[in-house]
């Protein structure tokens, strides 16, 4: 090995050690705590409260709903080519960004996956039917991914 490229390793070397010693200080003990607890207070925080489905629902208009059956149905050819495994990773991005454009809708459907299934089964069951088929799932909601 060239003893200049050896010398810059461990110049390299030197400052990540350097910094890994820094870091590890940052971590270190509060000095403003001293271990001595004379004097605790407790705080009181209010209860979350959420709404139910049923109640989450009524918020998405009908132009949302079927604008989520259109995103769906556009998928369903390739969903067809792709199967199963590529197909539901599809099904978590069309009703992902149907989700982001409004954050209400987004909060619900991680609230409850389900609700994908009401709306379809409400708005457009034959596009549900085909995309359980191309999917292989039992239902909209057990192919969604990270809500």
């Amino acid at each position: 090995m060239k003893p200049g490229l050896r010398s810059s390793r461990r110049a390299a070397a030197a400052v990540l050690g350097a910094a890994a010693v820094v870091g590890l200080a940052a971590c270190g003990t509060d000095s403003a705590n001293t271990g001595s607890s004379a004097s605790l207070t407790t705080t009181t925080t209010a209860p979350v409260t959420t709404t139910d489905a049923a109640a989450a629902g009524d918020t998405i208009t009908d132009q949302q709903k079927q604008q989520l059956c259109t995103d769906l149905g556009e998928q369903l050819q390739e969903w067809r080519i792709q199967g199963p495994t590529l197909g539901r990773g599809g099904l978590n991005i069309v009703v992902q960004t149907w989700a982001a454009q409004s954050g209400v809708i987004n909060l619900q459907v991680v609230q409850n996956r389900s609700i994908i299934d009401d709306i379809t089964i409400d708005n457009c069951s034959d596009v549900r039917d085909e995309a359980l088929r191309s999917l292989d799932i039992p239902d909209l909601a057990s192919g969604l991914v990270g809500f």
